[in-house]
């Protein structure tokens, strides 16, 4: 789906408040409320707009550390891959997974309460999922950026608008 001027606009305003009305997001696009509505309808059936959420705040409801864990699997066979993916996907500490290109092979962004609640993941969790050759961890000290809203503005090519 090409993303006109309008949609980003849209987009905008709804990663800035995914609760906000069909005015807030025609104010935003300079459109009446029912193209407006349209769009975001549009865009939600294009999968643009996978789902809305509540972010919360991790310190408030007693997670306050990110540890940082790159794994190395032993080997790069598809079914070990898959394994480890499926296994990593079950754990609702981790936060995200990338898989990485250079030395190490996966990159996981884990919330705990404290060290301990980590170490018992880590030991109770991670060094059981077959395939895993080793794992370092990075304890974040603090969070200096965080965000959530993509920079729409600064990505591919927009078209000028389609009504």
């Amino acid at each position: 789906m090409d993303l006109d001027r309008l949609d980003l606009a849209i987009l905008d305003c709804l990663q800035a408040n995914g609760r906000a009305t069909a005015q807030d997001l025609s104010d935003a696009a300079h459109l009446s409320p029912s193209p407006s509505h349209r769009r975001q309808k549009l865009l939600e059936e294009a999968g643009v707009i996978q789902r809305y959420v509540a972010l919360l705040d991790q310190d408030k409801v007693g997670l306050p550390v990110n540890v940082f864990v790159t794994v190395k699997l032993a080997n790069h066979a598809n079914e070990t891959l898959r394994v480890f993916e499926r296994a990593v996907e079950a754990c609702p500490e981790v936060m995200e997974m990338y898989e990485m290109t250079g030395a190490t092979d996966y990159l996981l962004r884990v919330v705990a309460a404290d060290v301990a609640s980590y170490e018992a993941f880590l030991r109770g969790r991670l060094t059981h999922i077959p395939g895993v050759q080793s794992f370092e961890s990075a304890l974040a000290l603090k969070r200096v950026v965080y965000r959530t809203n993509l920079p729409l503005r600064q990505g591919g090519v927009v078209r000028s608008g389609r009504g």
